[in-house]
C-alpha cells in the first residue's frame, strides 16, 4: 500500500524545464507586448547611461592616459585611493560633505512633511491651493537663477544686509565667510524644494482612512491628538521609505550649486567631494584620481543604503526590498 507521502509526491506537477519557461515567457510577452514595448526605452536608458559607463570606473585602478585608452593604460591598483586618503584635503571634503548632508537631513527632510501636515489641516481649499502653488514655484526656477538671486541678496547692498541695517548691524559679505555658507546653502535648498517635496506626503495623506478621523472626533480627540495618533502613523511607511532613500544619498551632494556659490576663500566649509572630484578630474585632468574618489563616494552610499534598509526592516518592517 502506497504511503500518503508517496501519493502526494506523485500528485505534484512536473517541474518546468527550460522549454517550459521559454514558452511561458513567450506567451507572456505576446499577451503584454505593448507593456514590454513601453518598458523598452526605460531599460535602454539605464543600460546605456547607467550600466554601460560603469566599465569606465576601472580607470580608478589605472593611470589613465587618453591616448592609450582604458585597456591600454597601466594598472596601478589602489594607488589613487591611498593618495586621496593621505592628502590633506581628504578629511576636509569628507567632513564638509557629511556635515552639510546631516544638517540637510535634520532640517530639510522634515520640512516637506511639516508643510504637508499643515496643508492637511487647512479647510479652505482656495487658500490651500494658493499655498501649494507658491511653494511649488521655486522648484521650477533654474538653479543658475536661484544662485544668482542668492548672490544678489547676500551682496553688500543686498536684501540681507539691508535687513541687518534696520537692526543696526554691520553689513557682511555672506559668501566670503566660511561660517555662512552652510546656512545659506541649506536654507535655499529648503526654500526651493519644500513645496515639491511635500507632494508625495500630500498624496499619502489622501490615502488615510477618513473614518478614523470621524471616530476620533466622536471620542473627543483634538486636532493634535488626531495628527499624532492617525495622520503620522498613516504616512509613516512613506516617511520611512523616503528617509531610507535620503540616507542612501548622504555622501552625494550636487556639485552645480556649490560651484555656483563657493570660492577658494570658503573651501574650509564649502568644498565637498563632488566639487573636489570636478577640480581634480576636469580642471587638472587627473581622471584616475577623481574616478577613485567618486568610486569611494558611491561605495559609502551603497553601504549606507543597505545598512539603513536592513535596520528599517527589523525595526518597522518597512523597507525598499
Amino acid at each position: 500500500m502506497q504511503s500518503v507521502q508517496d501519493r502526494l509526491v506523485n500528485k505534484r506537477p512536473p517541474a518546468a524545464g527550460k522549454k517550459g519557461w521559454r514558452q511561458t515567457l513567450a506567451k507572456d510577452f505576446h499577451r503584454n507586448k505593448y507593456i514590454y514595448l513601453m518598458l523598452l526605452p526605460v531599460v535602454a536608458y539605464f543600460l546605456i547611461f547607467h550600466y554601460q559607463p560603469m566599465y569606465g570606473a576601472t580607470i580608478a585602478f589605472k593611470d589613465f592616459l587618453p591616448n592609450k585608452g582604458i585597456m591600454g593604460s597601466p594598472w596601478v591598483g589602489l594607488k589613487h585611493f591611498k593618495s586621496f586618503f593621505l592628502s590633506p584635503s581628504a578629511f576636509q571634503v569628507i567632513r564638509n560633505t557629511i556635515v552639510i548632508n546631516l544638517f540637510d537631513l535634520l532640517f530639510g527632510f522634515p520640512a516637506p512633511i511639516l508643510l504637508a501636515l499643515l496643508l492637511n489641516e487647512i479647510n479652505a481649499s482656495w487658500f490651500k491651493r494658493s499655498v501649494q502653488t507658491v511653494t511649488y514655484m521655486p522648484h521650477f526656477i533654474s538653479l543658475v537663477v536661484i544662485c544668482g538671486i542668492l548672490r544678489d541678496f547676500t551682496s553688500m547692498n543686498g536684501l540681507f544686509n539691508s535687513l541687518r541695517g534696520l537692526f543696526g548691524l554691520d553689513p557682511v559679505l555672506f559668501l566670503s565667510e566660511s561660517s555662512w555658507f552652510r546656512p545659506l546653502y541649506i536654507g535655499s535648498d529648503i526654500w526651493q524644494g519644500v513645496g515639491w517635496g511635500s507632494i508625495i506626503y500630500i498624496a499619502a495623506l489622501a490615502g488615510v482612512d477618513q473614518e478614523l478621523y470621524e471616530a476620533a472626533k466622536i471620542d473627543g480627540a483634538g486636532r493634535w491628538r488626531r495628527m499624532v495618533s492617525i495622520t503620522l502613523p498613516g504616512i509613516a511607511p512613506t516617511i520611512i521609505l523616503m528617509l531610507i532613500m535620503r540616507v542612501g544619498r548622504m555622501m552625494s551632494l550636487g556639485s552645480e550649486k556649490v560651484l555656483l556659490l563657493y570660492s577658494p576663500v570658503i573651501y574650509e566649509t564649502a568644498d565637498v567631494i563632488s566639487t573636489f572630484t570636478y577640480r581634480k578630474g576636469l580642471l587638472e585632468s587627473n581622471y584616475s584620481y577623481s574616478a577613485a574618489v567618486g568610486l569611494f563616494n558611491s561605495l559609502i552610499n551603497f553601504i549606507l543604503l543597505l545598512t539603513v534598509n536592513k535596520i528599517s526592516k527589523k525595526v518597522s518592517e518597512t523597507s525598499l526590498w
